[in-house]
């Protein structure tokens, strides 16, 4: 009995690609460190466990050059084409994002646990943060469903805990509260469209998905359907499509700013790869369904987006974050719109593209704006829109770099990259016939010049009477303002260098 085992046991046995699992690996590694080493640093020596992160963070964004082609590991030993971690070109790309985001978030962290004098426990929110980061580098690898969903749930799981870690801040308990049971929704509704899949198909693995769904057997057609269907409900809440974004405003305004920053780059990030991976890679055949959903999604979600981010009063509390939270909702719907345009175009990979190349734009300026709103935020607690009123004149360099910002994400000169990543969109949306949606978007941009240029223009008028008082800036948030003011800087100056990952290398 024993003879038949042995042979069935070795051929389970997979090799392990240490290099290729190295990123997300790092910062796992870093948070167990961190969590250990709490237990043992004096609380005055606490400050330490974060620059311990960042290092973390920093160590495993550089690794991410040395992993140049296609990687991949836990293969199938009779198929070595198929496997469950893969780290080619799109997932570096989509991993510096998230890794990189991180790495500006916790800069932002070790200003915002000094001057919360300790509302946020430091041990556990650095092991929360750099868990949910290797989550995020975890998904855009994942090419079986099983370990997207996992990887999914690594990166939301503490992303909770995080939004609602302030002592007695009952806005934080309460936003932490909305998301989390939204997210659990999503993950139930995405759970049982995956297990439809599994039972029609028979197997997890994404390119196996693909062929075998379109053999299906006919009983079993409406089942694979209806997983199809949910899969896709499921990653919508996720990306924080409309009607599904009600959680995105309060859970910004609640959460510690850093957190807000996180979610808002690294949280779309993690939807939007899996929704790729989900639609282009595993139901290719299912193009015709999730084309027209996810092109009537990417409409709806940019136009309530910018609306709602119109309808900011500049006087309420916390309207800047608000706005935007609002301002990220719209433009995940730019974000969905090359996805829908790969359902329709004959080149489904420069379709992905980009996606890819406005989301490292985005990723950049967004956390660049955040960065400054941490800024103003530490003398203005209710961080209103108003409160940025004659930014020029007591801190120069923050208020150009902020009207940068928001110029990149307007589309406007001088930040050219948006100008640039907003018009690839837009030729992905024409080249796949979907005029009505590129006429859609057009408006959506006008729209939200209106409020990107309001806020621009405040920062420029003279400070109400005796207000003018100068901003300290802490060097982590130094840092962080002007990591993100570089790379927005440098890639308007040279477009080619975000454009250049239209060729994602997925196919």
């Amino acid at each position: 009995m024993s003879s038949p085992a042995q042979p069935l046991a070795a051929s389970l046995v997979q090799s392990v690609d240490w290099l290729a699992i190295a990123p997300p690996t790092i910062a796992a590694v870093v948070a167990l460190a961190v969590l250990v080493a709490d237990l043992f640093v004096a609380e005055h020596r606490k400050a330490l466990l974060g620059w311990a992160s960042v290092a973390g963070l920093a160590a495993a964004t550089l690794l991410l050059p040395l992993l140049d082609g296609d990687r991949s590991t836990f293969c199938l030993t009779g198929d070595a084409a198929v496997c469950s971690y893969t780290a080619d070109r799109f997932t570096l790309v989509i991993q510096f994002l998230v890794l990189g985001g991180a790495l500006l978030a916790a800069l932002l962290s070790v200003t915002a646990l000094k001057d919360a004098r300790k509302a946020l426990p430091e041990g556990e929110y650095w092991f929360l943060l750099l868990s949910s980061a290797a989550g995020a580098a975890l998904l855009p690898a994942s090419r079986d469903l099983a370990t997207l969903i996992v990887a999914l749930e690594v990166a939301s799981l503490p992303a909770f805990a995080l939004v609602g870690l302030k002592y007695g801040d009952r806005r934080s308990s309460e936003a932490a509260l909305k998301f989390f049971l939204s997210s659990v929704t999503a993950t139930a509704v995405s759970l049982m469209g995956i297990s439809f899949l599994y039972a029609s198909t028979g197997t997890l693995y994404l390119t196996q998905v693909a062929d075998r769904i379109q053999g299906v057997d006919g009983q079993l057609t409406t089942l694979a359907d209806t997983g199809v269907v949910l899969t896709l409900v499921g990653f919508a809440f996720k990306t924080a499509a409309v009607p599904f974004h009600f959680w995105v405003p309060d859970t910004y305004v609640g959460a510690p700013l850093p957190i807000a920053a996180y979610l808002s780059v690294i949280g779309k990030a993690v939807g939007f790869s899996g929704l790729i991976l989900v639609t282009v890679v595993a139901l290719p055949s299912y193009a015709d369904v999730w084309g027209p959903a996810l092109a009537a999604l990417a409409a709806l979600t940019m136009t309530v987006g910018n609306v709602g981010a119109l309808r900011q009063q500049a006087t309420r509390a916390y309207s800047a974050v608000r706005l935007l939270a609002w301002s990220s909702v719209g433009q995940a719907g730019y974000l969905l719109v090359p996805i829908a345009a790969a359902a329709y175009s004959g080149d489904a990979e420069k379709s992905i593209g980009s996606t890819v190349a406005y989301a490292l734009m985005y990723g950049a300026v967004n956390l660049g704006a955040f960065a400054v709103a941490a800024l103003v935020g530490r003398t203005k607690s209710l961080n209103r829109v108003s409160d940025y009123r004659g930014l020029y004149a007591s801190s120069p360099l923050s208020a150009l770099l902020l009207a940068f910002f928001l110029l990149c994400l307007a589309g406007l000169p001088p930040g050219v990259i948006g100008l640039f990543a907003k018009v690839t969109v837009f030729s992905a949306a024409v080249d796949a016939g979907l005029g009505w949606l590129a006429v859609v978007m057009a408006v959506n941009v006008v729209i939200a010049l209106f409020y990107y240029l309001q806020w621009t223009a405040l920062l420029f008028r003279a400070a109400p009477e005796g207000e003018a008082a100068k901003h300290r800036v802490p060097a982590p948030l130094t840092a962080a303002i002007a990591l993100t003011g570089v790379l927005g800087i440098a890639l308007s100056g040279a477009p080619q260098l975000v454009l250049r990952f239209t060729d994602t290398g997925l196919f």
